[in-house]
């Protein structure tokens, strides 16, 4: 029965290891079909960018609390938190190595 249980789970941590490395490989291909190199500076001026909406997210909250417009604070937030997770979400990229990082000379 103990051997019966520990082949059934050896299986499926094989079938699960199998399948983390097919998605890891279609992962690669099609990122990097789209992305296929990333510099430095292009990596930078997406962080910058991304800068950019976290403080026009923050000069419209102190306008908003100052006694301003809220109605615009949901167009700020929702363009901040979006270039957000596309940057943790290409972070994450590099650190699979779905995309290659040119370093230049």
């Amino acid at each position: 029965m103990f051997d019966e249980e520990s082949s059934r789970i050896r299986k499926q941590q094989k079938f699960l290891q199998d399948v983390e490395h097919a998605i890891a490989e279609a992962n690669r291909r099609i990122v990097h079909g789209r992305i296929d190199r990333l510099d430095r500076a292009r990596f930078v001026a997406f962080a910058a960018r991304v800068a950019e909406l976290r403080a026009a997210y923050l000069e419209a909250a102190l306008a908003a609390a100052a006694g301003g417009d809220f109605s615009r604070l949901r167009e700020h937030r929702e363009a901040f938190e979006e270039g957000k997770a596309a940057f943790a979400a290409l972070e994450r990229a590099i650190e699979r190595g779905y995309v290659d990082i040119h370093e230049p000379g």
